[in-house]
C-alpha cells in the first residue's frame, strides 16, 4: 500500500497495484458521469417540455465533448509524461510538466469559452436545431460555458492526483461536485423554477468546488510533486500536446461524430426527428455510465503501464496489459447482456413519455448489439499512449470515428436502412475499429514488450 501511495509501481503485484488506483477512478468517474446523467433525468422529466429540453441536451452534447477533449489533451499526454518521469527518479521535470499542462488548462478554458459565446447558435442550426430545441439548448449552454475554465481544471490536473498514487484524493474531487450536483438540480429546476438554466447553474458551481480541490491539494503539502507556478516552455508543452492528442482526437471525434449523428437523424427521422435525438441523447447516456468503468480501469492502469515502462520493467508491463484487457472484457460482456435484455427499464429513468421509450428501445438493441468488442479499442489505445505510441493511438480513433462512423452515417440511411442506418453506423464501426486497433497493438506493440520481458527474465 505505501508504494503505491508513493507512486512506486515498479513493486507490489501487478493486480493489487492496478486496482488500487482503478477502483477510486471508476469510483469517481461514476460519480462523475452520475452527475451529468441527473441534469439529463431531471431534465427529461420537466412537466410539458421535457422531451424537446432533453433533445436540446443532446445537441450541445459535441460541445461538452470538445471541452472535455481539451482537458484530455493536456492530462492524458502532462500525466503520463509526468509518470515516465517519476519512474526515471526526474521529480522536478515531472513537475514542470503538471505545471506547464496546468497553464496550457487554463489557456484552453478562456479561449474555448469565447468561442463557444460568439459562435453556439449558429453551430446549433448546422447540426439539426429547430427553433424550440435551438431555444432550450442555448438556455443551458449559454450558462454552462461560464464554468468552462473550472470544467478543464477539475478534470485535466485530477489525472495529476491520480498520477501520484492518490487516487482516493482524486475520488474526492469528483463526489464533491457530484453531491452539490444532486443537491442543487431539484432545487434550482424545480423548487426555484429555473427549469433547464437551473441544471447549468448547478453544474458551474459544482464544478468550480470540484476544481477548487484539486488545485488546493495539489499546491498543499501532502501532493509529492506541488503545483507551485503557471509555466508554459515550448518543448515540454509541445511533447505534452503531442502525447496527449490521442485523447484529444478521441474525444474530438466523438464531438464531430455527434453533430453529424443529430443533423443525420433531423434529416432522416422527418416529423420524429425530435424524437431520434432524444433517443440518441437517451442511448449517449447509457453508454457513459456502464462504459465508465472501462474509462476507470484503463485510467488505473495507465500509470502502472508507464512507470514500468519508464523503469524498464518490461514483464509487468506485459502483464499490465494482459490483467487490463481481461478485466474490461469480463465486465462489458456482462453490461452488455443486461443492456439486450432489459433496455425499458433503462429508458424510463430519463423519460416517461411513450412515443420516445417505443422509439429508443429498439435504437438501443441496434447501437449496443456489439458493445462487448469495445473495450478492445478502448484498452489498446490507451496502452498506445501509455507507452509513448500516440501516433498509433490517434489513427485508430480517426479511424472508427471519422473514417467509419462519419460516412457510414451519411451513407446507411441513403442505401435501405432510413433513420435506424444512424445506429449501424456504430455496429459496424465497433467491429472494424476494435479488431483493427487490437491486431496492430499486438504485433507493432506488444509482442515486442513481450519479448523484453523475456529477455529481461532470461537475464
Amino acid at each position: 500500500m505505501k508504494s503505491v501511495e508513493k507512486g512506486d509501481f515498479s513493486k507490489g503485484s501487478i493486480s493489487s497495484n492496478v486496482f488500487r488506483l482503478a477502483f477510486p477512478i471508476i469510483l469517481a468517474e461514476l460519480v462523475q458521469v452520475a452527475y451529468s446523467i441527473v441534469d439529463r433525468m431531471y431534465i427529461g422529466h420537466i412537466p410539458g417540455c421535457g422531451t424537446e429540453a432533453l433533445t436540446g441536451i443532446g445537441l450541445v452534447l459535441p460541445f461538452v465533448t470538445i471541452i472535455t477533449a481539451f482537458a484530455n489533451l493536456c492530462s492524458y499526454g502532462g500525466a503520463t509524461l509526468s509518470a515516465i518521469a517519476r519512474g526515471e527518479k526526474d521529480d522536478s521535470k515531472a513537475c514542470h510538466i503538471m505545471e506547464n499542462a496546468f497553464t496550457l488548462l487554463l489557456i484552453s478554458g478562456l479561449v474555448l469559452m469565447i468561442l463557444f459565446y460568439f459562435f453556439t447558435s449558429d453551430l446549433l442550426m448546422i447540426m439539426g436545431a429547430d427553433q424550440t430545441t435551438a431555444f432550450y439548448a442555448c438556455e443551458y449552454f449559454d450558462i454552462y460555458i461560464i464554468g468552462t475554465v473550472f470544467v478543464l481544471i477539475s478534470l485535466g490536473m485530477n489525472s495529476f492526483i491520480n498520477m501520484q498514487g492518490f487516487s482516493g484524493i482524486g475520488m474526492y474531487t469528483v463526489l464533491i461536485g457530484a453531491v452539490l450536483n444532486i443537491i442543487l438540480d431539484p432545487l434550482l429546476i424545480f423548487t426555484l423554477n429555473m427549469g433547464i438554466k437551473g441544471a447549468a447553474v448547478a453544474t458551474v458551481i459544482s464544478q468550480f468546488f470540484s476544481a477548487l480541490w484539486v488545485v488546493a491539494f495539489l499546491a498543499g503539502k501532502k501532493a509529492p510533486i506541488k503545483l507551485r507556478h503557471l509555466r508554459v516552455e515550448k518543448q515540454i508543452s509541445f511533447d505534452i500536446m503531442k502525447l496527449g492528442v490521442s485523447g484529444f482526437t478521441f474525444k474530438a471525434t466523438n464531438s464531430i461524430t455527434q453533430g453529424i449523428v443529430n443533423a443525420t437523424l433531423r434529416q432522416f427521422g422527418g416529423v420524429y426527428g425530435t424524437l431520434y435525438i432524444a433517443s440518441m441523447s437517451i442511448i449517449n447516456s447509457i453508454r457513459e455510465v456502464t462504459y465508465q468503468p472501462v474509462s476507470g480501469f484503463v485510467e488505473g492502469a495507465k500509470p502502472v503501464i508507464s512507470y514500468n515502462y519508464g523503469a524498464k520493467k518490461y514483464s509487468r508491463v506485459d502483464k499490465s496489459i494482459a490483467f487490463l484487457m481481461k478485466m474490461s472484457l469480463g465486465y462489458i460482456v456482462f453490461i452488455w447482456a443486461i443492456l439486450m435484455l432489459f433496455p425499458q427499464l433503462l429508458v424510463r429513468i430519463f423519460t416517461s413519455d411513450p412515443d420516445l421509450i417505443a422509439t429508443c428501445i429498439p435504437c438501443i438493441r441496434i447501437y449496443f448489439c456489439m458493445f462487448f468488442m469495445m473495450p478492445l479499442q478502448t484498452s489498446t489505445q490507451n496502452a498506445f499512449t501509455a507507452l509513448k505510441h500516440p501516433g498509433y493511438a490517434v489513427f485508430f480513433s480517426l479511424l472508427r470515428k471519422v473514417f467509419l462512423i462519419v460516412p457510414l452515417t451519411i451513407i446507411l440511411p441513403r442505401v435501405g436502412f432510413g433513420v435506424l442506418g444512424v445506429f449501424w453506423a456504430e455496429v459496424f464501426s465497433e467491429v472494424i475499429g476494435a479488431s483493427a486497433s487490437s491486431l496492430c497493438m499486438y504485433f507493432k506493440v506488444w509482442k515486442p514488450i513481450k519479448k523484453l520481458a523475456a529477455s529481461e527474465a532470461a537475464a
